[in-house]
Parts: C-alpha cells; sequence; structure tokens
C-alpha cells in the first residue's frame, strides 16, 4: 500500500474543498494506506471541536493527523483545543515524512 501526506491549508470556512479533500483521506485510510493528514496555516482551524466533523472521520479511519505548531500559535489557538488524537509537529517531522522516497504529498 502507498504512504499519503495530504496537507491542508484552506480549512472549511474557505468552502466545501476542504471536507471533499478530507474525504479522500478517508477513503485512502480505509483502502489500507498510510494516511498522514497536516493541518496547517488556516487549516489547523478544522482542527478544533465541533469546528469540522470530517477530521474526526478522518481520526476514526485509521489516519494520523498533525497540526502545525506554527500555524497554531500565529493564530493564538492552545494545543489543548484541539480534538483527541491530533498530534502537534514542526516542520522537521513533516519534511523527514515528505522525503520519504514512498510518500505521495498533495496540498490544499
Amino acid at each position: 500500500m502507498a504512504e499519503y501526506l495530504l496537507v491542508e491549508s484552506q480549512g472549511s470556512y474557505a468552502g466545501p474543498g476542504s471536507e471533499a479533500f478530507l474525504g479522500d483521506a478517508v477513503r485512502l485510510a480505509r483502502s489500507g494506506h498510510d494516511v498522514a493528514v497536516l493541518l496547517i496555516e488556516n487549516g489547523v482551524t478544522d482542527g478544533l471541536e465541533g469546528a469540522a466533523p470530517a477530521v474526526a472521520r478522518v481520526l476514526e479511519a485509521g489516519a494520523q493527523v498533525w497540526a502545525d505548531a506554527f500555524s497554531l500559535s500565529q493564530r493564538a489557538v492552545p494545543p489543548q483545543r484541539l480534538l483527541p488524537g491530533i498530534r502537534l509537529v514542526d516542520m522537521d517531522e513533516v519534511a523527514e515524512r515528505l522525503l520519504r522516497p514512498a510518500v505521495q504529498g498533495v496540498w490544499h
């Protein structure tokens, strides 16, 4: 199976594209692929409890959900407000995963 890093930078407030993109993550994870979703820039707001049900579905499907620590701090969002199961990451960890030969990166 393939490895994916899906990067959500817009968030659901920008329109329905975020929900569709996160739906792709759910389908990939349910198909047995190794999926990580990175919430970055305005996309980090989707990780707040109650903000975007699609993020909870990604977690339920068995994918990893990461939130960019810098993006959270720039928006004055404390990490404690994130859904349980979302992991705070820095860019070094993101770069390490993205540079793996088998990883396919997709940005939204």
